[in-house]
């Protein structure tokens, strides 16, 4: 995804060099892009992520924060893995780095969330959180009923540590799970504007902003048009209705219809689209559309009494079907 691509270039280029907000970005990007894992009877540490460039950055920071010895290992596309990923291992100290990083507790025991010394940290650390997880795990979707930031977690612990870290920099975000995956979800447009933001790629969430008032704008306009479009049909049928009736009045009163009953209906035949307005003050003398519209309800009311005791079908016969 291009958008997601976006985020994520712009991410990788922020270089915060305060000890707190590293550490809380590398131990995010750990948790959420691998994790723990037994090799040869040893606890090693993995990480595996989608862009060249992400990986070499976090075998960087593993020396320079942990004075680990990380190897970077190309892995093949499987399943319904597109593209190059590349694993980030720490064999040698391992579980030192695990027991540093907050992966193991002090028994050994995998943390399956994040630790909590991170959850309760500063807003930037909360930030460097959440820019570690979309770094290893996130997705942007574009402006649309759809939209979404969306992050897989390995747990659900790991999930509701994400999002309490949101809600701590009061944005709101939601944890659910998709086909076992337990997934944080960001839909509203202002609060995916605020934690693109936060994580600090602003520049996309400017042009996500911008790319999401422009489709509101169309999608306004496009309603106005359907609703304007709806309404002319609406008027069309009634004055196509109308007219019928007036002309089978007409038909049915003939010679006996009042000289200013005839004058309104045959106005109104004479000039179909126009407005009640419009035909009052055409009449001679001119009249007020009230008075042209009293007319022309008297006019139907007095054929549709004849027609009644003659025994004949009524204006309303005369009214064309309209079609779905």
């Amino acid at each position: 995804m291009a958008l997601t691509a976006d985020v994520k270039g712009e991410l990788v280029a922020i270089r915060d060099p305060r000890p707190s907000v590293r550490v809380a970005e590398l131990t995010s990007i750990l948790r959420f892009a691998g994790g723990l894992h037994s090799i040869a009877g040893r606890v090693a540490v993995e990480a595996e992520v989608d862009a060249e460039v992400l990986a070499r950055r976090v075998a960087r920071d593993l020396v320079e924060i942990y004075a680990a010895r990380p190897e970077i290992v190309p892995v093949q596309a499987s399943g319904s893995r597109s593209g190059n990923h590349w694993a980030v291992r720490v064999i040698d100290g391992g579980e030192t780095l695990a027991r540093q990083t907050g992966l193991l507790d002090q028994r050994r025991r995998p943390v399956r969330g994040l630790p909590n010394r991170l959850t309760t940290g500063t807003r930037d650390d909360l930030a460097a959180i959440w820019r570690g997880a979309f770094l290893a795990a996130g997705t942007l979707t574009e402006p649309g009923r759809s939209a979404a930031v969306e992050i897989s977690a390995p747990s659900g612990e790991a999930a509701m540590a994400l999002v309490g870290a949101a809600h701590r920099m009061g944005i709101a975000t939601k944890a659910r799970e998709v086909r076992g995956v337990p997934r944080v979800v960001v839909r509203e447009g202002e609060s995916i504007r605020a934690i693109l933001a936060a994580m600090g790629a602003v520049r996309t969430a400017a042009a996500w902003d911008e790319m999401r008032q422009r489709r509101e704008v169309r999608a306004g306009v496009n309603r106005l048009v359907n609703f304007d479009d709806a309404n002319l049909r609406r008027s069309a049928q009634a004055a196509v209705a109308a007219c019928a009736r007036i002309e089978r009045a007409l038909e049915i009163l003939a010679d006996e219809v009042p000289d200013h009953l005839r004058q309104a209906g045959e106005l109104r035949l004479a000039h179909r689209d126009a407005s009640l307005d419009e035909l009052g003050h055409r009449a001679d003398p001119p009249l007020t559309k009230d008075a042209v519209a009293g007319r022309i309800r008297r006019l139907l009311a007095m054929a549709d009494k004849r027609a009644e005791v003659e025994g004949i079908p009524g204006t309303e016969a005369a009214v064309p079907t309209v079609e779905d």
